[in-house]
């Protein structure tokens, strides 16, 4: 289960005062800070299987890291993000569902995709600045993200802080994300970048 507050950045000025304020200096982890340049592909059937039972399939490129993920059971409300998630390492970003076929959507994946070739649907391109804090009670990254979505021809460009829960409660990432919204004058993104791309998708 993935879980995590998204906020919209209303510009590269307060993104920037984000990732270097000291708000949260004094739980920050040692070491915990980097840059990563992320770039994913999301597959799905020409038929938009996937797409249409609200699962999401990418494959992403973290610097020299590739990841497959998948997202299903989502919702979101207020900025609160909630879904089941899985990822697994790979090793190429050619799509391969079948990496995913022994989990306990696997079945469901087979009988929506069965042989069908998997097709790009949209890609995004982010450069990510993130860091973790553990108050004590629990751990938490924050993430600020800059970069677009890309899909249909068309691109949508994306700058947004995201706090996710690794481990703890998720009122106390509520907490944290309210001083996040009273300190930079937030509002909440309840549009995930899937979303982003399925709507520039259905525009054109």
């Amino acid at each position: 289960m993935e879980i995590e507050l998204k906020y919209r950045i209303p510009g590269e000025e307060i993104a920037e005062r984000i990732w270097e304020d000291s708000l949260f200096a004094e739980i920050e982890e040692e070491d915990s800070r980097e840059e990563v340049s992320m770039y994913a592909i999301y597959y799905d059937t020409a038929e938009l299987d996937l797409a249409r039972n609200k699962i999401a399939y990418r494959v992403r490129r973290e610097d020299d890291r590739m990841i497959a993920t998948l997202k299903w059971r989502g919702k979101s409300e207020d900025g609160l993000h909630t879904r089941e998630e899985l990822t697994v390492p790979v090793d190429e970003s050619d799509p391969d569902i079948d990496v995913f076929l022994e989990s306990d959507i696997g079945d469901e994946l087979q009988e929506l995709t069965g042989e069908k070739e998997m097709v790009e649907l949209m890609h995004t391109d982010i450069r990510r600045r993130r860091f973790r804090i553990d108050t004590g009670e629990g751990i938490f990254e924050i993430s600020v993200d800059e970069g677009g979505v890309f899909a249909g021809g068309s691109q949508t460009p994306i700058r947004e802080v995201e706090v996710e829960l690794f481990s703890g409660e998720a009122e106390e990432l509520v907490e944290i994300g309210r001083r996040l919204q009273e300190v930079y004058g937030l509002e909440p993104e309840d549009t995930s970048k899937y979303a982003k791309g399925i709507e520039l998708i259905c525009s054109n």
